[in-house]
């Protein structure tokens, strides 16, 4: 092949780099062709449908999804944080107030 041969008119160490290079660009080239295959009517409709399938798919969720109940959820914490009063500071406390 053509590709393969190594011209003179450029450095040999960056053969390697330009075949990788001419190589990119037929992938580029094919990708184009293929796009440009499909009408762009088509292609609009496509992304219609698709943004469309996602809302549908949001509102869907949010309608599984679990509701929050503030006022559990405010018990739960406020009972979650709760500590009760050590015993010893409590009898400290209390014959503290005696002694005055």
């Amino acid at each position: 092949m053509a590709s393969e041969e190594i011209n003179e008119d450029y450095p040999v160490e960056i053969h390697e780099y330009l075949s990788t290079f001419e190589n990119s660009i037929g992938a580029v080239d094919e990708m184009l062709k293929t796009m440009m295959s499909v009408s762009r009517n088509e292609l609009l409709q496509k992304e219609r449908i698709r943004v469309y399938m996602n809302r549908v798919k949001e509102i869907t969720d949010k309608k599984k999804a679990g509701k929050l109940d503030r006022g559990a959820a405010s018990r739960f914490v406020k009972n979650a944080l709760w500590e009760p009063k050590p015993k010893n500071a409590s009898k400290v406390g209390s014959k503290e107030k005696s002694k005055n």
